[in-house]
């Protein structure tokens, strides 16, 4: 009788990444796709999620792009404090407002504290990516000030730095970052640069899971 064929190497665990952000014109909502699709791509079972709309229904249609967002993203559910638990990578997107994350986004990590306490969102991979309509809008410091709750949560930061040659292009080694408002659509450089981060993050998440199941 032939003697059995030895054993394969074992099939890597799933890895889990959810997508939360906030957008109001559609700039980063756009970037939040080409990164899920991106992580999707390198073998993730993703999560799509926006953060709830805290502006009054009359802010939003006194700007034409901010209604047309609304309506384009309507069926994009909106994030819950499960998509946290059950997400090994989260990677956040926020525009910035005055060099800092959006109420909307702060708002839905707020409503986190419980999680947070019980050490629910701890030893996940986090990583973030930003817009803004000017040069100098102050998206290293937003992508920053977003970090901070990372390291509250306990979390570990996996940003693209200068690992590819594209980062030299994008010059963010912070997170994805694009400039300008929705009359200027994301171009290339940003979706090669959010592709980067998201590959980074799905093969440094997998290798952290797969590490801790043979601690395990």
């Amino acid at each position: 009788m032939p003697a059995a064929a030895p054993p394969g190497p074992p099939h890597p665990p799933p890895v889990h990444v959810a997508v939360i952000y906030y957008s109001s014109t559609g700039t980063i909502a756009e970037l939040a796709q080409v990164i899920a699709d991106a992580a999707e791509h390198e073998g993730a079972e993703v999560r799509l999620r926006r953060a709830a709309e805290l502006a009054p229904q009359a802010a939003i249609d006194a700007n034409p792009a901010w209604a047309a967002n609304a309506r384009a993203t309507a069926d994009i559910l909106e994030a819950a404090a499960e998509d946290m638990l059950w997400a090994d990578a989260v990677i956040f997107g926020t525009p910035t407002r005055f060099g800092n994350v959006t109420s909307q986004l702060k708002q839905y990590l707020d409503t986190l504290g419980g999680h947070w306490q019980q050490g629910h969102l701890a030893d996940k991979v986090y990583s973030g990516f930003t817009a803004s309509a000017t040069k100098h809008g102050g998206q290293e410091s937003t992508l920053l000030a977003l970090y901070n709750t990372i390291h509250h949560f306990g979390g570990i930061l996996v940003t693209p730095g200068y690992t590819d040659p594209a980062k030299f292009a994008d010059g963010n080694p912070y997170g994805t970052s694009h400039v300008g408002g929705p009359d200027t659509p994301v171009d290339d450089e940003a979706r090669t640069a959010a592709r980067v981060q998201a590959k980074r993050v799905v093969k440094f998440t997998r290798a952290l899971k797969c590490g801790l199941s043979q601690a395990d």
